[in-house]
């Protein structure tokens, strides 16, 4: 049994994952000039410098330390609502981020269940789309299992975290950026600004990349900035 497979064999092993990740691995007591994978976090505060607090909306938030583009935004004092498919990744956000409110879901206007294609608990790949792990069964989920998600209807998230204001968005859901883009914006959130990937690692367009850009350009956005495979887009 790998160390992993035994921290994941109880309820107590499991927490002590939790707490060894954030404290051991990721040392969250110690703070850093930067958190996000490409340094979009840096912009991402340097746009909002002279706002100490606000509201942000993460979809695919991962973890929160590790390749995070609002740690910095919340140790400036912002909170916000992260969601995620991985409950893991949601049990790290409920530990160091318990004033945010932190959901273990999609956002999906039929609240439809989903099937969830696990590479593996902690992985920055997990994905609701066929087409995108079909496309990196070659590099990750080389021990991948099929799990769910029942998804929530946007309205419905906003009413259970009592927000009714959004500044900064950030969207990174592994293949399904655009069709999530397309249920908030801008009938359901109108934020300042907006990250969202658009690139793959290689530096080549996404499949959906000109369709993100042109939607957006559309309701009244302008491409700001563009880091790594992220590009962020201001009104």
């Amino acid at each position: 049994m790998s160390l992993k497979k035994y921290f994941f064999k109880n309820k107590i092993t499991y927490k002590i994952y939790l707490f060894h990740n954030l404290y051991i691995r990721h040392k969250c007591f110690i703070n850093r000039s930067q958190y996000s994978q490409w340094g979009e976090d840096l912009f991402i505060v340097d746009y909002f410098k002279n706002r100490n607090n606000g509201t942000y909306f993460d979809v695919g938030c991962f973890h929160p330390i590790m390749y995070s583009n609002t740690c910095l935004l919340y140790k400036k004092g912002w909170r916000g609502v992260n969601l995620d498919i991985n409950p893991t990744s949601i049990h790290l956000f409920d530990i160091i981020r318990p004033d945010d409110f932190n959901l273990c879901t999609t956002i999906d206007e039929n609240k439809n269940e989903f099937k969830i294609y696990f590479d593996h608990p902690l992985s920055p790949v997990n994905t609701l789309d066929k087409k995108y792990y079909e496309n990196s069964k070659k590099i990750f989920f080389k021990n991948s299992s099929i799990g769910s998600v029942k998804s929530k209807s946007i309205d419905e998230i906003l009413k259970l975290s009592k927000i009714n204001k959004v500044d900064f968005l950030n969207i990174d859901a592994e293949g399904m950026d655009f069709k999530i883009l397309l249920q908030l914006i801008p009938n359901k959130l109108q934020p300042q600004l907006i990250s969202i990937e658009t690139y793959n690692v290689d530096g080549s367009k996404s499949d959906e990349c000109d369709k993100i850009d042109e939607f957006l350009k559309n309701c009244n956005y302008k491409c700001y900035k563009r880091i790594g495979p992220s590009s962020l887009y201001t009104l």
